[in-house]
């Protein structure tokens, strides 16, 4: 249950990093309302997943899933660059997640 945890703390913060774009420096309710409860969410999640996994796996984790997702998100809703050279580093991190998986005790 830990790794679910940790990936639905994850999927939270990609809502929130994109939440964040919408909501204009907080300046649009519905977009703010959002961003700040999946905040709360990604948190409470990671809280969650923290209580056995440890600190250093499971913040590099919850990273790298919103890194990943948030990229993913920027290059099909704002257009943002999808040359080779970044979808290979984001592939480095998608490795370094499966790395702390592999490796871990939880």
């Amino acid at each position: 249950m830990t790794w679910t945890y940790l990936l639905v703390a994850g999927i939270f913060e990609i809502v929130w990093a994109t939440g964040m774009k919408y909501s204009d420096s907080f300046r649009n309710l519905l977009p703010s309302i959002i961003t700040i409860s999946a905040m709360v969410f990604s948190f409470f999640f990671l809280s969650k997943a923290l209580k056995t996994l440890p600190l250093g796996t499971g913040y590099a984790v919850w990273t790298g899933i919103g890194t990943i997702g948030t990229t993913i998100v920027g290059i099909i809703l704002f257009g943002e660059p999808r040359d080779l050279s970044r979808i290979f580093c984001i592939l480095l991190i998608l490795f370094g997640i499966f790395g702390l998986k592999l490796v871990s005790t939880q």
